[in-house]
């Protein structure tokens, strides 16, 4: 009589071998997780961008501003982002409008955002 028995079960290699599989796909999912909230925080960034530029033109034309032709910065917080408006002013065939282009940046990083608007001091 042999008191061997086949016991059931997973071999040590096996074991392993599940392990890196499941590690693969564990890493692969927080690297899909990282890359979600960047894009999230970058849509966030460009959005307040958008918003900060389409107050500084909504302000402008309450305002009746028509300024003169050429270029300036100005800062424009939002929330809490450090943000400066870029105007660049440039006149028209017809001299009632003026052309301006606002550009939002992070300091000196790249535009988040440009609008384009005219001006005029018509009621």
């Amino acid at each position: 009589m042999s008191f061997l028995r086949w016991q059931s079960g997973f071999t040590l290699v096996e074991v392993l071998i599940a392990l890196v599989i499941v590690s693969v796909a564990l890493l692969a999912c927080m690297r899909a997780l990282a890359l979600a909230t960047q894009g999230n925080h970058d849509m966030r960034v460009r959005s307040l961008a958008l918003l900060a530029a389409e107050n500084r033109l909504s302000e402008l034309r309450l305002l009746r501003a028509f300024p003169v032709a050429g270029r300036r910065s100005e800062p424009c917080p939002q929330g809490n982002l450090a943000l400066v408006c870029e105007h660049v002013f440039q006149n028209t065939v017809n001299s009632n409008f003026r052309q301006v282009t606002i550009r939002v940046r992070q300091g000196d990083g790249p535009v988040l955002a440009e609008l384009n608007g005219l001006l005029s001091p018509l009621p």
